[in-house]
C-alpha cells in the first residue's frame, strides 16, 4: 500500500479553493493507496514517509516563491516528488515561454521587463501585462495603447515588489474562441477543457479575477494537439519525467494554436467537469508512487 501525500496550500479559516482535492484522495484510497493531502508549509509533515509527495493545489507559492523552492528542492532530496524539483523550478518563472519560441513551439509573443527596465509599451494594439512568476491571474491586466499612465504604474508596483514582467498582446481570438486547456497524465492525453477570457477590459491588475470562467468540456484539434505535445517534449530533460502537464493554448494573429502557459506545477484538473478521468488519474499516480 503506496503512502501518498497530496500537497496543498493552507486555506486558513476559508474553505479550500481545490474541488479536486477530496475527490481525488478518495479515489486513491479506494484504489488502494493510503493517501491524505498535506499543506505544503506544514513544519510539522515527515515528507520521508511518503513513497510519493504529489504538488496538487500549492496555490500561494506565487506570494512565496523562494520559500516554496526550497521546500521543493527538500522534499525532492527526502523522497519521489512530482513533477521533479527542476522541472518546478524551470516552470514557475515564465521565462520559459522564451525557450519555448527557441525550440521552435508556438508561442504567444512575450517581452520581458525585470526591475530596473525602461517600460517600453505597445502603442498600436491592446496587450497584458503580468509577472513572470504568478498563478490565478495574480497581477495581470489588459489595457488598450491608450492607457499607458496606469500600466506604467502597474509595471512600477510589480518592480517594486521585484518582480519581472510580461508584456503580452492581447490576442482577439480568445474573445472568440477562449483559451483551451489540454491536461495530459503518464504522457497520454488525459482530457481537455476550454473557457473563456479572464482579462476583462478595465479591470484592475491588483483585483480579484474568476481563473477559469465559462469552463466546458472541450475535443482538441489535431493543431492544437500537436503544439501541446511539442511543447511538452521542450521541457528540459524530456517529457518522460513528467506525471502531469496541462498546455494552456489561444489562437494567435494567424489563427493557429500557440501556447499561453506550460502548466507542470500546481494545475487544477477540473474532474468535476471530468469526473471520468479521476479512475485513470489515481492509476497513474499510484504506479509513480510504486516507481513503475
Amino acid at each position: 500500500m503506496p503512502r501518498i501525500a497530496l500537497a496543498t496550500y493552507d486555506p486558513g479559516t476559508e474553505p479550500s479553493r481545490d474541488p479536486d482535492l477530496r475527490g481525488l484522495i478518495a479515489e486513491l484510497r479506494a484504489a488502494g493507496a493510503d493517501a491524505e493531502s498535506r499543506y505544503w508549509d506544514d513544519p510539522d509533515a515527515d515528507w520521508a514517509v511518503y513513497d510519493l509527495v504529489l504538488i496538487r493545489s500549492t496555490w500561494d507559492y506565487a506570494w512565496r516563491t523562494a520559500e516554496f523552492l526550497a521546500w521543493v528542492d527538500r522534499v525532492d532530496a527526502l523522497t519521489r516528488l512530482l513533477n521533479p524539483a527542476d522541472v518546478v523550478r524551470w516552470n514557475v518563472d515564465k521565462r520559459y515561454l522564451g525557450e519555448l519560441a527557441g525550440a521552435g513551439v508556438p508561442t504567444v509573443p512575450t517581452r520581458y521587463l525585470p526591475p530596473g527596465t525602461e517600460p517600453v509599451l505597445p502603442t498600436a494594439h491592446e496587450y497584458v501585462i503580468k509577472p513572470a512568476s504568478g498563478a490565478g491571474a495574480r497581477y495581470a491586466a489588459r489595457y488598450a495603447p491608450e492607457e499607458r499612465e496606469v500600466a506604467t504604474r502597474h509595471l512600477e508596483r510589480m518592480h517594486a515588489e521585484g518582480l519581472t514582467a510580461m508584456v503580452q498582446p492581447y490576442l482577439r481570438g480568445i474573445d472568440r474562441h477562449g483559451e483551451r486547456a489540454l491536461h495530459f497524465f503518464g504522457g497520454r492525453l488525459l482530457h481537455a477543457s476550454r473557457k473563456g477570457a479572464v482579462l476583462v477590459s478595465g479591470t484592475p491588475f491588483d483585483a480579484e479575477k474568476t481563473a477559469h470562467p465559462s469552463l466546458e468540456k472541450w475535443q482538441p484539434t489535431d493543431a492544437e494537439l500537436d503544439v501541446a505535445q511539442r511543447a511538452l517534449a521542450a521541457v528540459p530533460g524530456g517529457a518522460e519525467r513528467l506525471l502531469y502537464g496541462r498546455v494552456d493554448l489561444v489562437d494567435g494573429e494567424d489563427g493557429q494554436p500557440c501556447v499561453m502557459e506550460l502548466e507542470l506545477t500546481e494545475p487544477q484538473l477540473f474532474l468535476d467537469l471530468h469526473p471520468e478521468s479521476r479512475p485513470r488519474i489515481a492509476q497513474f499516480i499510484i504506479e509513480a508512487a510504486k516507481g513503475s
